[in-house]
C-alpha cells in the first residue's frame, strides 16, 4: 500500500486499518468531546469495532460495497463526528473531503505525504489537525509495516486558519484539537483547556450568557395581574381605570394608609 509499496493495489482501495493506528487518535476524541461517530467507508466494520472499544458509539456505518453511497448521503444520524479511512484514490477521496466537512467535523486517516503536496493546497485550509502515526503493517498476513507514513487529519467547513501539528507519539501529551468558539459573535479556533469548554474566553463566555439572559427575560411572559397600593383619595381614580380595591392583610395596618388594588391584564 502505498507510492513505494511492492503490493497489488485492492480493488476499492480496501485495507481494514489496523487496531494500532486507531490509539492515537483515542486521546483527541476524548479531549474534543466525541462520544457518536459515523463510518460512512466502513469496510468489513474494522475501524467501528476499534473505535467502540474505547468507548464510543457509532451511529452509522456504510459502504459502497452494501450499496451504501457516502457521497449520496447527507446526513449520517447524530454523530459528534464522522471518522473513516476513505479510498486514497486523489479525485474520490478530494470529495469526499468537501462532502464529510459539511455535514460534521471529520477525522480521516490518509498518507501523511498529502499534506505536502499541491493538491491538498485547497482543503488543507479547512484541516484543524493533523496528528501524525507512523507506519503500521496493512495486509494481514504480512510482518513488514508498510511504506508510507500515516496520519489522521481533522477537516470542519467553518475553520479556516488551516492545520497544527501533531508529532508522531505525541498523543501522550494529550494536546486537543483545537475548536471553534461558540459564542456567535466570535467562532475563532482555539485550544480547549477542559473537554466541556465552548469558549474561546472569559469575554466570550460572559458575552454568550449575557445574550442568553437577555433572550430569556424578552420571552417571559408578563403576569396576569398586577397589584400596588394606592391611597384612599386616590381609589375612585384607580377604580374608574379598572383597578379593584383588597382587602386588608390580616394583622396590617395597610388600610390605615393605602389600599391594596389589583388590576387583571387584557
Amino acid at each position: 500500500m502505498g507510492k513505494r509499496s511492492n503490493f497489488e493495489r485492492r480493488e476499492a482501495d480496501f485495507y481494514p486499518t489496523p487496531a494500532k493506528a486507531v490509539a492515537p487518535l483515542i486521546p483527541f476524541l476524548h479531549a474534543s468531546g466525541v462520544r457518536t461517530f459515523a463510518e460512512p467507508c466502513c469496510g468489513e466494520g474494522d475501524l467501528v469495532r476499534h473505535l467502540e472499544s474505547f468507548g464510543l458509539r457509532c451511529v452509522h456505518a456504510g459502504d459502497i460495497s452494501t450499496g451504501q453511497d457516502a457521497l449520496a448521503l447527507d446526513y449520517y444520524g447524530a454523530c459528534d463526528a464522522i471518522i473513516t479511512n476513505p479510498p486514497h484514490i486523489r479525485e474520490l477521496m478530494h470529495r469526499l473531503i468537501e462532502h464529510f466537512q459539511r455535514i460534521a467535523p471529520t477525522w480521516l486517516l490518509l498518507d501523511q505525504d498529502w499534506s505536502a503536496t499541491k493538491q491538498a493546497v485547497p482543503y488543507l485550509g479547512a484541516c484543524t489537525d493533523i496528528i501524525a502515526i507512523g507506519r503500521f503493517v496493512w495486509i494481514p498476513g504480512t510482518k513488514d509495516s508498510g511504506k508510507d507514513n500515516f496520519a489522521w487529519y481533522r477537516f470542519d467547513a467553518r475553520h479556516s486558519a488551516g492545520p497544527v501539528y501533531h508529532p508522531f507519539r505525541s498523543a501522550a501529551l494529550l494536546s486537543p484539537p483545537a475548536r471553534l468558539c461558540a459564542h456567535r459573535g466570535c467562532g475563532k479556533p482555539y485550544r480547549p483547556h477542559r473537554s466541556d469548554s465552548r469558549f474561546c474566553s472569559a469575554n466570550c463566555r460572559q458575552r454568550a450568557h449575557r445574550e442568553r439572559l437577555s433572550r430569556d427575560i424578552a420571552v417571559t411572559p408578563a403576569p396576569a395581574e398586577v397589584f400596588r397600593y394606592v391611597r384612599h383619595a386616590d381609589v375612585p381614580k384607580f377604580s374608574a381605570e379598572g383597578w379593584e380595591p383588597l382587602p386588608a392583610l390580616d394583622g396590617t395596618h395597610h388600610g390605615e394608609h393605602a389600599v391594596l388594588m389589583r388590576r387583571r391584564r387584557p
